[in-house]
């Protein structure tokens, strides 16, 4: 009998009730470990949605802050284009009425350059340029009908921003067209494009 209870005894954590319970404790303790991965899982999402929805405001470097500032020739060119439609006025340099020279040393003041009054002592100022070297800001020189010498200020390679004459206003024209095409004698560059003011 006794030997029948031991053998009995023996044998009774290999029987089939034995694994049921042993399968049943691993499920239970497999589905713990489930519960506690999606957990965090969920907790992870949740701080990432968080995170996404309020990011962390970073400056920008001091550098970058610089570089947006604009150039002395941008300043200047917005401050001639700023004028389009004033009224031609000979020796005028200021909002009300222009001459060619006086809206460049107008434009220029405002950008911190300070250039001569005049268009004649303008095109020794600065540094001369060529025609296919123009850049935004330089200063472009013209012999027109009627004018001595008359002076605008280059947007590009082709336009140019100028006062033209008596009876006209501040306007935009074109290098290409007349009879600016066969005017022009000379360029100065007065202001670095790259330097901020």
């Amino acid at each position: 009998m006794r030997r029948n209870l031991a053998r009995g005894s023996r044998h009774r954590g290999s029987g089939a009730g034995y694994h049921g319970i042993r399968n049943a404790v691993l499920n239970k303790a497999a589905l713990a470990g489930l519960s506690l991965m999606l957990a965090a899982c969920a907790a992870t999402s949740q701080r990432a949605s968080r995170e996404a929805a309020h990011p962390a405001e970073i400056p920008p470097p001091a550098e970058a802050a610089a570089e947006q500032k604009p150039s002395q020739a941008q300043i200047m060119i917005d401050s001639a284009t700023s004028m389009i439609g004033q009224p031609y006025r000979f020796g005028g340099y200021e909002p009300g009425g222009f001459d060619c020279s006086g809206l460049v040393f107008y434009a220029a003041a405002n950008a911190g350059v300070r250039v001569p009054r005049t268009a004649a002592e303008q095109l020794e100022f600065g540094l001369k340029v060529g025609r296919a070297e123009l850049q935004p800001g330089d200063l472009v020189f013209m012999h027109l009908s009627g004018k001595e010498l008359h002076v605008a200020i280059a947007l590009d390679r082709q336009l140019f921003v100028h006062a033209p004459s008596r009876g006209g206003r501040v306007r935009v024209d074109s290098l290409l067209a007349q009879p600016y095409a066969n005017g022009f004698i000379a360029a100065r560059r007065v202001v670095s494009v790259s330097t901020p003011h």
